[in-house]
């Protein structure tokens, strides 16, 4: 299966569209956003075309393609109107990898022991193996930090590549 990744929202129309957009190109079989959908935080800036409701009429459609982890910004109230569940965390199976995901603010706490480990929450891209475990960071697709650009990630077989909102590749590795 084919997987969009991406994390920190932050209400963003124009990055819900510019999501909505790569998933139907790429021909995507599920998204996974791991955290901060629609509110902004209060340590964030506003974030261009910030429009939460947009965001939510953007993802609603994809609401069955959509597994989304809870992050530090959304908020119960989110729920309501969004057709997808938050998870607090979830352990699933992606391309035959076993896979913690979890949006990183309490990224200390899991226990399993994954081959993959999907967060969020620092808007800095990462993509990099400790030990037998690899640690996949889509960065922010609308807050970029540390001078980097917004980015994603595309998972494929077993193929994982991570991309700047540019399409350029920042990272790419094969498990």
């Amino acid at each position: 299966m084919k997987y969009l990744i991406f994390s920190d929202l932050h209400g963003s129309a124009k990055a819900a569209e510019f999501i909505a957009n790569k998933f139907v190109d790429e021909k995507c079989d599920m998204m996974i956003c791991l955290g901060d959908v629609l509110y902004h935080g209060p340590r964030n800036d506003l974030p261009e075309y910030y429009s939460p409701k947009q965001v939510i009429q953007i993802l609603n459609p994809f609401a069955d393609k959509i597994i989304c982890i809870q992050g530090n910004c959304d908020a119960e109230v989110d729920q309501m109107v969004l057709n997808f569940k938050f998870y607090k965390s979830k352990n699933m199976l992606i391309n035959g990898k076993k896979c913690h995901l979890e949006h990183g603010h309490h990224l200390d706490m899991y226990t399993n022991k994954p081959n993959v480990v999907l967060f969020g929450h620092t808007h800095i891209p990462m993509l990099e193996f400790d030990a037998a475990t690899l640690y996949l960071n889509p960065g922010s697709i609308t807050i970029s930090k540390n001078k980097t650009l917004e980015s994603y990630i595309l998972w494929d077989k077993n193929k994982i590549t991570l991309f700047d909102i540019k399409d350029n590749i920042l990272k790419e590795v094969s498990l």
